[in-house]
């Protein structure tokens, strides 16, 4: 019983129903897609054929086509590859290289960005209670200055 990738992988924030991008982009989508299959389906022979198929009659072999079926994804690919010019961050491919699930690196990028805005707003947060404390203390020992350190509430909406 062999089973067959689905059209999408668990993870991915694309759903089944949703189509390819058009163009070139799309083509390469689904020639990885197929690259993906080819190289389940190789894993699966090669699998088979070092357990249960190993003495099988007449010594026909598939893994020489599988890995043929591969061999060909990886060509057309290389050759869909010249016409696109997106850039992957080398981080990327390193983490796929590493064998990071990319779910789990999304989570984590997402979890650290978001503490990082929240220590900022902190930060923000902290020099805007500082501006007002100095600016009530600039007023009350120069009062000259007053007008100046108090923006009016129309200052303050052309500032957001």
């Amino acid at each position: 019983m062999s089973q067959t990738l689905s059209s999408h992988a668990p993870d991915s924030p694309r759903s089944s129903q949703s189509p390819p991008p058009s163009g070139v982009q799309g083509d390469l989508e689904l020639e990885l897609l197929g690259l993906a299959n080819a190289l389940y389906n190789l894993g699966t022979t090669v699998i088979n054929d070092s357990t249960k198929e190993r003495d099988r009659p007449g010594g026909a072999k598939p893994v020489g086509l599988r890995a043929n079926e591969v061999v060909h994804h990886l060509a057309t690919i290389d050759d869909k590859a010249q016409d696109i010019r997106t850039m992957i961050p080398f981080q990327v491919l390193s983490d796929i290289d590493s064998a990071r699930n990319p779910m789990q690196l999304t989570k984590e990028r997402l979890e650290r960005a978001a503490t990082e805005n929240q220590f900022m707003n902190g930060k923000i947060a902290a020099i805007d209670s500082y501006r007002k404390l100095l600016n009530e203390a600039l007023a009350s020992n120069f009062p000259e200055t007053a007008e100046y350190l108090h923006p009016s509430q129309e200052d303050i909406k052309m500032e957001t």
